[in-house]
């Protein structure tokens, strides 16, 4: 299994945090974010590779902090050769050069790198393998204004995918989707594809919602929290918490 951490946003929202470091860099409660997805993936034993893709703004930003990384799964920083928002590959684009460029041929997780999250990754990935299927994060909100920013997921009762929308208008159900993911060997074939029927590169969640309509996809309920930091506030938010929300 191979571990891709998306980084290469450029996160105007957060100027003048983000306008000379990473989002995935900031200190959260004595660790940059990225510290935190990357204490998670070592405790999965699958994992042989972490990829973080980075753009080429923040690239050197990364290698330094790669250099004293507490990890023992290796890391590779790629530098997607993107310089702004108007050149950038997208998410999915993002995941795409990944695969390309170390000529992954293997299960993947992938995780957004601005994502906080408190449940135990090893439990989506318990259902990964117990499904055999590709396996999403989601959690249930209540608040129908929250929800229309996710990608929205109607489930049959054993957490099969039935129908998912990315930021729908009308959420059809209370389950959020979150940006880590769990996909097969199969799937990660499959990005290329999506791409090449021009498909949005941009939005994580839209490949999911493309995929489940071709095979089975299942969400894992996560017992926690995850907190997708795409502004000040929810970032000062963390910062100030004294525990896990």
């Amino acid at each position: 299994m191979k571990a891709i951490i998306l980084v290469a946003g450029y996160a105007t929202r957060m100027y003048p945090l983000t306008e000379n470091l990473p989002k995935a860099l900031l200190q959260l409660r004595g660790k940059a974010i990225l510290d935190y997805i990357v204490e998670q993936l070592n405790a999965i034993p699958d994992v042989e590779n972490i990829y973080v893709v980075s753009n080429s703004k923040f690239y050197p930003h990364f290698c330094e902090w790669a250099k004293t990384a507490n990890t023992e799964i290796p890391i590779d920083v790629l530098d997607d050769g993107t310089t702004d928002n108007e050149n950038r590959r997208g998410a999915v684009g993002d995941v795409q050069f990944a695969i390309t460029e170390k000529s992954i041929n293997d299960e993947l997780v992938i995780i957004a790198g601005d994502n906080y999250f408190t449940y135990d990754l090893r439990e989506q990935l318990d259902v990964f393998r117990k499904t055999g299927c590709d396996t999403l994060a989601g959690k249930e909100l209540h608040n129908i204004e929250q929800l229309k920013a996710f990608a929205v997921a109607e489930l049959d009762p054993n957490g099969k995918v039935l129908d998912l929308v990315e930021k729908p208008a009308e959420p059809k159900s209370n389950m959020a989707i979150y940006a880590t993911y769990f996909y097969t060997k199969e799937t990660a074939a499959m990005f290329a594809q999506y791409l090449n029927e021009g498909n949005n590169s941009d939005l994580i969640g839209a490949f999911p919602q493309w995929l489940h309509k071709r095979k089975d996809v299942y969400v894992y309920k996560m017992n926690g929290d995850c907190f997708d930091i795409g502004t000040i506030e929810t970032y000062t938010k963390l910062q100030l918490a004294t525990e896990d929300i």
